[in-house]
């Protein structure tokens, strides 16, 4: 066995919360410049081009979430692995584990891209895509698929960093994407007058460069973490491979049957107009800001509890929950204050359209409703991920990603004529379900047993 890697954070010792506070602001202001990033896009395409253009970046972005879902179930799954191995201070798993992920992942967001540029215009066609926005949706969708491989290379970086316990270098990575996003958006689309496609070359512009960024930052400093990429480090391990399915496939799944559900509740709201698919937009947009909570809670609680359940230091891991579900609900507080007191404001960044901002108060109580689910699911996530349950996993995608929110959501909408509201309502309800799954497993005291890691 050899020793921990120098750069490793070791987050089994020292005050839970004072870790956990350290751990994750960097994630926080982390994931917040790539909310704002993908914030750009929506808010400059909304004042400069109109509701085709953010119902073109709303369903492009749909779909370019889609896709990416093997990278940030794979990538969780991989940090997950890597947080324990290294709690068992195992530092060739480690190496093993990095190689796997490099090899897998990058290799299949060229297949995905591949697949879903000879598809594009069936996929159109299927998400009932409106004729007013139907050509700016084409442009920004293929654009950003060509940069598929860049969002997967960023998550796999953050992935390894993040599971050995360093949280401030992939937000430096991201700082780099959304400074570079900002500036290019309104270079392209507002002085270059290049539209939707300005936009979205925008975003992968700045994705490749926070890419490059990251990989040469690893290369530096491979000896500290005992990957040497070289060719023969690249090479699939059996062993991890198997490990990063069992643990990654459900993780993916989970990501897609949620990404995939919201697909669905686009191709509904499509069938209405143009202005509603412009205010999903604006729904899920507000959405990424408050998921900025629970993702940040989620990256660091994985990483913390797996680190614990490998040194068997199980008080920590309760302590830790309480810690993350305290700062979320507060923060979650916080967001509901905003949202109530100056609705008109956030629902005007991003749009002056009329039609838009006349039914944009549809949106506010499902969009508060979601700062709660998102703030529980954080708790529920961080011990199912760092205890690295791939079957519960599972679970919490089909009853969650697929009954729940779809369920609901032709519930409230279609049987109840709710439409719009009830597809946005139902989408936001099914956000508690990992709640009670989490809850559950947690009484059961079964995250103490081992899961054939070793």
């Amino acid at each position: 066995m050899s020793r921990t890697p120098s750069m490793v954070r070791d987050l089994t010792r020292g005050p839970v919360v004072s870790l956990l506070i350290r751990f994750t602001l960097p994630l926080f202001v982390s994931n917040a410049l790539q909310a704002v990033y993908n914030l750009v896009d929506m808010i400059v395409v909304g004042n400069y081009i109109g509701k085709a253009g953010m119902s073109a970046v709303s369903i492009g972005g749909d779909i370019l979430h889609l896709l990416t879902f093997v990278a940030m179930g794979f990538s969780s799954a991989g940090q997950v692995i890597i947080a324990r191995h290294v709690g068992a201070k195992e530092t060739d798993a480690v190496r093993k584990t990095i190689g796997t992920m490099f090899t897998c992942l990058l290799s299949f967001s060229v297949f995905m891209a591949v697949i879903c540029y000879f598809l594009r215009y069936s996929v159109l066609d299927w998400l009932n895509t409106p004729a007013a926005s139907y050509s700016y949706t084409m442009d920004y969708m293929v654009t950003c698929i060509c940069g598929l491989i860049f969002i997967y290379g960023y998550n796999i970086v953050s992935a390894i960093l993040r599971g050995m316990g360093d949280s401030r270098r992939p937000f430096y990575f991201i700082g780099i994407a959304a400074v570079l996003n900002i500036v290019l958006d309104i270079l392209f689309v507002k002085y270059c007058g290049m539209q939707v496609f300005g936009a979205a070359l925008a975003t992968v512009i700045g994705q490749g460069i926070s890419f490059i960024a990251s990989i040469i930052y690893l290369y530096h400093r491979r000896e500290s973490f005992g990957f040497d990429f070289r060719p023969a480090s690249f090479r699939i391990d059996g062993t991890q491979f198997r490990r990063l399915l069992a643990l990654g496939i459900p993780m993916a799944i989970q990501s897609a049957a949620v990404n995939m559900s919201k697909i669905v509740l686009t191709s509904w709201i499509n069938l209405f107009d143009v202005t509603y698919s412009a205010l999903a937009g604006v729904f899920n947009k507000v959405n990424i800001m408050c998921g900025v909570i629970s993702q940040s809670f989620t990256t660091a609680g994985s990483s913390m509890v797996g680190q614990n359940l490998g040194a068997r230091e199980y008080k920590r891991v309760n302590q830790i929950l309480l810690a993350i579900l305290a700062f979320s609900l507060v923060l979650s507080l916080i967001l509901t204050m905003v949202m109530l007191l100056w609705p008109d404001a956030v629902y005007g960044m991003f749009t002056t359209d009329t039609d838009v901002l006349s039914l944009a108060s549809v949106l506010t109580l499902p969009i508060i409703l979601n700062f709660y689910g998102s703030a529980t699911r954080s708790v529920a996530f961080s011990l199912i991920n760092g205890s690295g349950r791939s079957g519960l996993n599972l679970a919490v995608a089909i009853i969650d990603g697929v009954f729940a929110r779809v369920g609901l959501a032709a519930l409230l909408g279609f049987a109840l004529r709710m439409d719009c509201r009830g597809f946005w309502i139902g989408d936001s309800l099914a956000g508690f379900m990992p709640f009670v799954i989490g809850l559950t497993f947690y009484v059961s005291g079964k995250w103490k047993q081992e899961t054939g890691r070793r």
